[in-house]
């Protein structure tokens, strides 16, 4: 049947993956827009 400890295991690998993925998308979102404000600054800087 459903061993208990299964469980518990199950459900912290899967707290574990979506703190990761939190984690990921956070990183990646501050990627984006670093690489934005960097593309402005240098569009910006090759009008003058």
């Amino acid at each position: 049947m459903n061993d208990p400890k299964r469980d518990d295991d199950e459900d912290l690998i899967r707290q574990r993956q979506r703190s990761r993925s939190i984690v990921m998308a956070v990183l990646l979102g501050a990627f984006v827009i670093l690489m934005f404000g960097i593309s402005i600054v240098k569009i910006k800087a090759g009008m003058q």
